[in-house]
């Protein structure tokens, strides 16, 4: 590994043509397809620049430089990389001639954590009914699982929602790469990392996690779940680790249980489907979906409680909160519409009630 301030040197002479983006904090991406064709992110939407790098050399440095700085390999036999610079900034990078269109690059940037539930309030991406029951869910210590597709707000949602835990609490983040920015006195961030050039040392979400059983954890929140850990972070659900909190890729809450189910079956552990289908929808309490718009704005979608299994073994979703599209702005271009309760209450309201939680019925009544 190569000194922060050497390196933090040499990504500016090879990367000075995206230097002023990564300056900007409106700036949430920089998209580089090759040294000719540099996009970035900007309030949701995808713009062009003109900025272009001197030649394919300066961009293949930059990003040798990268993989030298964070200790990885990248070459020809390895020619994809996950690293993070020392902003924080997430970096994925591809090679040709997997990358056809040259050395391609996405930098995902993280500005200093301030949204709340207030701000997202302000923003119109909830209501205040469905914040009041989230942070019902989080003191029942519901399992929350927040879905979406890419760059649907699902790390920032995530990290609004765990603002809500106790501050007594001990809380154990495990990450692929490190995103998250807990805001509780006691927490314990864990993250996994690759093999070095000769394949050793490699930790998994898997590994981690196992550790974090180990911790002494009052809650546990993974970053994102993509493989075979979701075996483990299903089982810890229902092993009397309550209010596990975790992001995944999905598009609606039936497809978000779905795909929990396939990324289990990817773990070393086999077991019959059925029992694994039964221990996802034991597992799994709460999803909350979110989206990003075509103007570019992050709404939350849908809430819905899991109920486990119908006589089919299938699984059974209670819908609680939907977002209702009401058209769009002529003049902005804004899309118009609102969180909405469809009328059901959740099932554990008797029980919220019983540890003397706040809880009001008129959070569930459509209006």
């Amino acid at each position: 590994m190569i000194p922060k301030i050497i390196f933090e040197q040499s990504i500016k002479r090879y990367f000075k043509c995206v230097a002023p983006f990564m300056d900007d904090e409106s700036v949430s991406e920089i998209m580089i397809n090759g040294p000719n064709d540099i996009w970035i992110e900007v309030a949701g939407k995808l713009q062009q620049t003109n900025a272009k790098f001197e030649n394919a050399d300066d961009l293949m440095g930059g990003v040798k430089n990268i993989a030298q700085y964070v200790g990885k390999t990248l070459n020809d036999l390895n020619p994809r990389m996950d690293a993070r610079l020392p902003d924080g900034s997430r970096v994925h990078v591809v090679l040709p001639p997997c990358a056809r269109n040259g050395v391609s690059v996405a930098i995902r940037r993280f500005g200093e954590f301030s949204l709340t539930m207030e701000k997202l309030m302000g923003y119109g991406s909830i209501t205040a009914q469905a914040a009041e029951f989230i942070n019902l869910c989080v003191h029942m210590e519901q399992n929350v699982i927040v879905a979406g597709g890419t760059g649907s707000g699902k790390t920032s949602l995530l990290n609004c929602v765990s603002t809500l835990i106790d501050p007594k609490e001990r809380i154990i983040v495990i990450e692929d790469s490190t995103e998250l920015q807990l805001q509780q006195p006691h927490v314990v961030m864990l993250e996994a990392r690759g093999p070095d050039a000769k394949g050793r040392g490699k930790v998994e979400i898997g590994d981690l996690f196992r550790s974090a059983m180990r911790l002494r954890p009052d809650r546990i929140v993974i970053g994102e779940i993509r493989g075979g850990e979701a075996l483990d972070l299903i089982q810890a659900m229902t092993s009397g680790h309550g209010g596990s909190m975790s992001t995944t890729h999905a598009t609606y809450p039936d497809d978000t249980l779905r795909r929990l189910e396939t990324m289990a079956m990817m773990s070393e552990v086999k077991m019959p489907l059925a029992a694994l289908r039964s221990q996802v929808a034991s597992a799994i309490n709460i999803i909350i979906q979110t989206a990003r718009f075509n103007d570019g704005s992050r709404k939350l979608t849908h809430i819905v409680e899991c109920l486990g299994l119908d006589q089919a073994g299938e699984y059974v979703i209670h819908p609680l909160f939907e977002f209702k599209h009401q058209g769009q702005d002529p003049k902005t271009g804004k899309v118009m519409g609102e969180l909405k309760a469809v009328g059901n209450l959740p099932t554990f309201l008797d029980n919220a009630r019983s540890r003397n939680l706040h809880v009001d019925e008129s959070w569930f009544r459509p209006l």
